[in-house]
């Protein structure tokens, strides 16, 4: 993961460099990119993941037997690698981020 940390209104949030490589989410049984929030969601639901419809603003995926949730900007151009991090770290050795 590449940026810069920015501190705006009591807030901090990490601002990826835009000349950064970018990176690209694998499934990694598959070795499928994932283009699209409809193929990721026939994965995590493959996985056990379910979709919550409560927030109109984001895609949310929760798994019934943690605690986990993963929450995603509902326009998959805003898809960006600390998005790609946290799926990778709630499916271990189910998804890698990858350079594209």
């Amino acid at each position: 993961m590449s940026g810069v940390w920015v501190f705006n209104n009591g807030v901090v949030r990490l601002v990826e460099n835009p000349g950064a490589d970018s990176k690209v989410l694998v499934h990694v049984p598959s070795n499928e990119v994932i283009s699209s929030y409809a193929n990721l969601e026939r994965k995590l639901a493959a996985l056990g993941w379910e979709r919550y419809y409560d927030d109109p603003n984001f895609l949310q995926f929760h798994k019934r037997s943690t605690v986990h949730m993963i929450s995603l900007p509902r326009d998959f151009n805003k898809f960006k690698s600390i998005h790609m991090y946290d799926i990778v770290v709630k499916n271990r050795n189910m998804f890698e981020v990858r350079d594209a």
